[in-house]
């Protein structure tokens, strides 16, 4: 197993199991800049070189391999040339299966036989259905509050699942100290599994786009987007490393505040966003939330808020112009894209990839407003 280093002090360790320095800050895996883009596709394990983990099985396999769609429909109303990264096509519908299919297969060479992790839903769908399909033990730790419709899906997979009342963020922390090996957002292997949407994207785009925008929540998939550009500068595998622009939900927004303040720290917030409609990303106290300063600065880029019309109007744009249906932090990417050519950050020429982090749980949708409802004789004088 390779090193694990702090890129805010530079503390390294040799212990694979580690998971937070002596600063606090989460650690990163340390691997080889000897790298060249493979030829031949094996989804997220084309890139291994990358990885601290081989072997798959079962859905492992299946993880990452998701299309970067060309959306020009989605042109207008972004203000920009719109790639849409479809995160929807990974086994349990979102990019969390990145970050699971490399936990399962380090912890499993380990020998270890169970994983554990902190989850509002999509990380506590993927953990579940991973470890199910490896033969391990899934303990999962949700907030009391989570929609009843996510319970039933995360249930179907027979995790050990706790709904627990209390601090989302205390939970975090202290779900460290129980037995199994707990992978939660910002872990070093869910890190590594989850940069390679970005090293994808990359490959895909076969250059370097103007500007990457990946919603964000606890800074985790943040963390892996910033560690994938700066891996593959480093190999020589891309000339020039794009923007980083990062989004959360206006109703909670402690990484955008401290942006906004010139902060060097995430201060958390009181009011915890439970009411946004983009509940996957409302974490009130991000504990990577630093390192996604520290990415936005490197980059040049920027971490915004959106309001929850704007989510909205981009969920349904991304459906009826691009043909895809995400759910709304998903959409978080799009409307921030749209935000920043507005405010004259980004231009009508600039090449933009917006992450639809996934479809994620396929709940209940608004009723619609759109369906006429007509007898056959209506129907034939309408159409």
């Amino acid at each position: 197993m390779p090193d694990l280093v702090c890129d805010a002090c530079g503390a390294t360790y040799a212990d694979g199991d580690r998971q937070h320095c002596d600063c606090g800050e989460t650690l990163w895996y340390e691997l080889s800049t000897d790298f060249a883009w493979p030829t031949e596709s094996e989804r997220l394990w084309a890139y291994s070189d990358l990885l601290p983990a081989s072997d798959p099985v079962g859905i492992e396999r299946a993880a990452g391999g998701t299309p970067l769609v060309r959306a020009p429909r989605l042109d207008d109303y972004a203000g920009c040339r719109v790639r849409v990264k479809d995160e929807s096509a990974n086994p349990t519908g979102s990019f969390k299966d990145r970050g699971t299919a490399v936990a399962t297969a380090a912890l499993r060479a380990r020998g270890e036989t169970e994983i554990g992790t902190v989850s509002h839903g999509n990380m506590a769908m993927s953990t579940a259905a991973h470890a199910a399909s490896a033969g391990m033990d899934a303990v999962v730790l949700v907030p009391d509050d989570i929609p009843e419709d996510r319970l039933g899906h995360i249930a179907r997979y027979d995790p050990e699942l706790y709904a627990v009342a209390g601090d989302y963020g205390r939970l975090y922390e202290e779900s460290f100290a129980l037995g199994p090996t707990f992978v939660n957002s910002d872990s070093p292997l869910r890190v590594a599994g989850q940069k390679t949407t970005v090293v994808e994207l990359l490959h895909q785009f076969a250059g370097t786009p103007d500007a990457v925008v990946v919603p964000v929540s606890s800074g985790g998939h943040a963390s892996g987007t910033w560690k994938a550009v700066r891996e593959l500068r480093a190999a020589g595998a891309i000339e020039a490393v794009p923007e980083l622009h990062f989004v959360q939900a206006a109703a909670c927004d402690p990484i955008a505040r401290a942006y906004r303040n010139g902060d060097d720290t995430v201060s958390p917030i009181a009011d915890g966003g439970d009411d946004t409609v983009a509940y996957s990303i409302a974490n009130a106290n991000p504990p990577s939330g630093d390192r996604v300063l520290r990415a936005t600065r490197d980059t040049g880029g920027s971490v915004l808020s959106v309001a929850d019309d704007a989510i909205l109007a981009a969920q349904r744009a991304l459906a009826t112009r691009a043909g895809l249906a995400v759910e709304a932090a998903s959409a978080t990417s799009l409307a921030a894209a749209r935000e920043l050519t507005e405010t004259g950050r980004l231009e009508e020429s600039d090449d933009v990839a917006v992450v639809a982090t996934g479809t994620g749980f396929r709940e209940r949708p608004p009723t619609p407003d759109s369906v006429r409802r007509v007898t056959q004789d209506e129907l034939r004088e309408r159409l």
